[in-house]
């Protein structure tokens, strides 16, 4: 059997499918044997397969992705009003604008560079060097190069420099977590695999980038580069392309929408001007331009920067690293979030919880390495030193074990195996010492776990000096070596089916199984051999072991549920252990769990139907994972991935917001990621996705403050054109009031705490708009009383004989007052705010307004202020006059709140 290597097959040939092939096969079709490739012919296969590295992808040059950063129409518009003040002559105003086009341009370079880092960091995964067979000879060559063909040598702690079809293994252990998902090393072994085997399941293969933690072997490079495994994922990561968030598509409706409205409305007004009241196109262009300038939301993109600034910070202290700002709104707006569970749903730390022992089911509390728990039976917490067959197996658990456990600054640890690290830990939870439970129990000799045997063997003595073989192993082989079983009345005949059935049912609760079992008695010569070992034991107890849940992830996982998020879980872990896992959590339950095998038979149709359906997904690849939020994501649905493997990248990168694990994720999961966790808690996803939806309420609340100032200022000047007056407010008082206004008092609204109830509220509709029919009437009716206020006065005092200027200057006060005013009914959409927590709850309005009033006072007695602006002194009674305008608008809104809120339950919450 010939064929060319799979990293470089033509384009007419499949390629082998190399798990499903022997060593002998593979050796053929490769053209190597066990001596290795000749050096020459190594040589020709470097030229013509190219290095084994990931090459670099295509990117755009720094300076076009700086230039694209501007595409933005929220920099438009900012740009715009940049343009107004300079017509206008405020050059300062003018570079302030143009310094936030500037920054925010800055800012979206800067992360999209980060973003590039993804692919970087998954390069940096392949190893640097390998040993190579080649001529018969051992050598220590760069991974880079690396061809299909060369046999390479694997020892304990080598990351493994390409994909290899194993051809011998000594008890070769492979930690693949990062590439598969599996939470525990895998046991290696070269028998061929079925050809369906998902990735995880392929024993005979050793993949690039996954590290060895136990063993040695050889295996035959059968894919080198982009033909690896890894290389598939890089080129994955490359041809996916990052969504925009929600926010700013709505942002972009909105800005595109107002952007239009204005600049019809200031055409039609130039135009009716001058051919209706007989103006000229000097006066009427002014006219125009203040319009603009009054309708132009200059502040929208600072004060969204701020709000979702803000929301960083208070991300961060809740364990939320933000990489991208907008993916701080984007999780507030999340309606699936996908899980990996190793380590994100779970601790990442195998854990015993049951022990079948003497008759009973001991329950052992306690999560994680730290022993701390209890041992307990229907409830009932028991001495397990009072039990001693529990005793002996806790004991045998303990010693016959290679792994260590270890204390760093109150964090526990386990160095090794982490299932022998679970047996050290429920040891410790019974008072039992690593290595030493009792001064005389020194080990004297051992065999190690062997794949074949299937069982690790110690000798001892005990502190009578009395002799103990103890054993650890599968539940089948350990049974096949016992005789006897201890129970609490003494030895008595093993009862086989009593033993199966546990196990069976232990398996069946998603729990990885051992067998303890001992023996008093010596072995034949000095050392240990297999045939001291293999008969003659007394059974001791099966033990399940499992990655448990995080405590909070179940808590914060019902919280999601309330909040109407659901939570799916894919993992690359084995069914049986997601379903348990998944049923712990309150994920799936009650409905099937799928595989990714299942998932690959699947079309995108049928898969987008099931994928909402379906919340346990089980031995997932990253095509599965990746596929998957797709399929949500043309469901409608906003989609948040978390993970910590290399393997979950893709997906990260495709989801709405990615979430990478900041404690035992790889760099290329949080470099493809939007948000990082610093605890590795799923628990703080859900306070994330609360700080993400108060973010975007107080983004709505400065919308609904905004809009009303730019709106009364527009009916103003309309109505001024319409009733050929003079203008009330000048263009330069229009940038006044909105620099006002937005600088400090909108501001104060970035710092709203979030809303009681914000997680008992679905997640807001996909593709919601900013102005639903509530925000429209309410930007309607604040406009309208605005314009009221301030036209009134102004044309009041007009026919009082008070001066033009005077009338302006109350004018503009007047509109600046109601802004004031409604700055507190801005707190809450529909909540009074006549009481404390309303008046008083947000100590930044406070200090927003008390800001604004001196800016006020300076603007009207201030005697440069009077130059600029044409502003005048008012008097004490002007003044109050001035105040009533703006009070006029604060109780009008709380009247209106209270009508709304007396609706029946269903308009109220549309208007919410």
């Amino acid at each position: 059997m010939t064929g060319p290597p799979a990293s470089h097959h033509t384009e007419n040939q499949s390629p082998p499918i190399w798990h499903t092939l022997t060593d002998t096969q593979v050796g053929q079709t490769l053209q190597t044997s066990a001596a290795g490739l000749r050096t020459a012919e190594a040589s020709r296969r470097l030229d013509e397969y190219g290095p084994n590295r990931l090459a670099p992808p295509k990117r755009r040059g720094p300076l076009m992705r700086l230039l694209l950063q501007f595409h933005n129409i929220l920099l438009y518009i900012i740009l715009g009003s940049s343009i107004v003040s300079a017509i206008l002559g405020h050059w300062v105003d003018a570079a302030v604008l143009l310094v936030a086009v500037v920054i925010n341009a800055v800012i979206g370079f800067i992360q999209e560079g980060k973003a590039e880092a993804a692919i970087d960091a998954i390069r940096a995964m392949l190893a640097p060097l390998a040993f190579v067979i080649r001529d018969g000879q051992r050598h220590e060559i760069a991974a880079a190069d690396l061809v299909p063909g060369d046999v390479v040598a694997l020892a304990s702690g080598d990351r493994v420099p390409a994909d290899l079809r194993l051809t011998s293994v000594k008890e070769l252990r492979v930690e693949e977590a990062a590439l598969t998902g599996e939470s525990l090393p895998v046991e290696k072994n070269v028998a061929p695999v079925a050809e369906d085997a998902p990735l995880g399941d392929r024993f005979d293969m050793a993949y690039s980038g996954t590290l060895v933690v136990y063993g040695q072997a050889t295996g035959i490079v059968v894919a080198t580069g982009s033909a690896t495994e890894l290389g598939r994922i890089n080129e994955m990561l490359s041809s996916i392309e990052g969504l925009s968030t929600p926010l700013v598509r709505q942002i972009d409706r909105f800005g595109r929408g107002l952007a239009v409205a204005i600049l019809l409305l200031s055409a039609v007004v130039f135009v009716a001007g001058i051919l209706w009241r007989g103006h000229s196109a000097a006066d009427m262009f002014m006219m125009a331009v203040a319009l603009a300038a009054s309708a132009i939301p200059e502040g929208l993109p600072a004060i969204m920067t701020v709000t979702l600034a803000l929301g960083v910070q208070r991300m961060a202290r809740r364990h939320a690293i933000v990489r991208r700002l907008p993916a701080v709104e984007t999780l507030g707006s999340v309606t699936v979030i996908c899980s990996d569970k190793t380590g994100t749903l779970t601790r990442n730390e195998m854990t015993v919880q049951r022990m079948v022992c003497a008759g009973h089911v001991f329950d052992v509390g306690g999560v994680g390495y730290a022993p701390v728990g209890d041992f307990s039976i229907d409830g009932h917490v028991v001495d397990p030193m009072h039990c001693a067959p529990l005793a002996m197996a806790l004991r045998t658990g303990v010693l016959c074990n290679d792994a260590n456990m270890r204390n760093d600054d109150g964090m526990w640890h386990v160095e090794g195996d982490p299932t022998e690290g679970a047996l050290l830990v429920a040891g410790a939870k019974a008072g039992l010492e690593h290595q030493n439970p009792e001064s005389s129990w020194h080990r004297l000799d051992s065999i190690p776990f062997e794949s074949e045997h299937r069982f690790m063997a110690t000798y001892h003595h005990d502190a009578d000096h009395a002799p103990w073989i103890l054993v650890k192993g599968a539940p089948e082989r350990i049974l096949d070596m016992c005789a006897r079983q201890w129970n609490l009345d003494g030895e008595r005949p093993l009862d086989v089916d009593y033993w199966r059935r546990m196990a069976t049912d232990t398996a069946a609760q998603g729990l990885r199984l051992l067998a303890l079992a001992c023996k008093r008695a010596a072995p034949a010569g000095d050392k240990l051999a297999f045939s001291d070992v293999e008969t003659g034991y007394t059974m001791l107890a099966l033990v399940g072991i499992i990655d448990p849940p995080r405590e909070e992830a179940i808590r914060a996982v019902n919280e999601c549920h309330h909040a109407g998020i659901r939570v799916k879980m894919i993992t690359g872990d084995h069914v049986e252990t997601a379903r348990a896992i998944g049923a712990q959590l309150a994920i799936g339950v009650g409905k099937p769990a799928l595989t990714g095998s299942e998932v690959a038979l699947m079309d995108d149709a049928a898969l987008r139907r099931v994928a909402m359906e379906v919340d346990v997904f089980a031995r997932a690849s990253p095509e599965h994972k990746l596929r998957l939020v797709r399929a949500l994501q043309d469901g409608g649905q906003v989609v948040s991935m978390t993970g910590d493997g290399v393997n979950d990248a893709p997906a990260l990168k495709r989801a709405d917001v990615g979430v990478a694990m900041g404690l035992k994720g790889t760099e290329a999961a949080k470099e493809a990621s939007d948000v990082v966790l610093a605890d590795d808690n799923f628990a703080s996803i859900a306070h994330a996705v609360r700080e993400g939806r108060a973010v975007y309420d107080n983004l709505k609340k400065f919308i609904l403050f905004m809009l009303p100032t730019n709106g009364g200022e527009a009916l103003i000047v309309i109505a001024a054109i319409l009733f050929d007056l003079p203008l009330p407010v000048t263009p330069a008082q229009v940038l006044w009031i909105n620099m006002v206004t937005s600088s400090t008092l909108g501001l104060a609204l970035a710092f709203e705490p979030a809303e009681d109830g914000i997680m008992a509220k679905p997640p807001r509709p996909v593709g919601e708009t900013l102005l639903s029919g509530f925000f429209v009437w309410r930007v309607t009716m604040v406009s309208i009383l605005m314009m009221a206020g301030a036209l009134s006065l102004f044309l009041w005092e007009l026919s009082d004989g008070t001066s033009l200027e005077t009338a302006r200057t109350m004018a503009v006060n007047a509109v600046v007052a109601a802004e004031m005013f409604y700055l507190l009914n801005s707190r809450h959409t529909l909540k009074t705010v006549l009481n404390r927590e309303g008046l008083f709850g947000n100590p930044y309005v406070l200090l927003a307004i008390a800001a604004c009033v001196p800016l006020q006072l300076a603007y009207t007695h201030l005697p440069l202020m009077q130059a600029v602006f044409d502003s005048t002194d008012l008097s004490a009674l002007e003044w109050c006059k001035v105040i009533g305008a703006g009070l006029l608008v604060f109780c009008v809104a709380e009247l209106e709140k209270i009508l709304i809120r007396r609706k029946p339950a269903g308009k109220r919450l549309a208007a919410d």
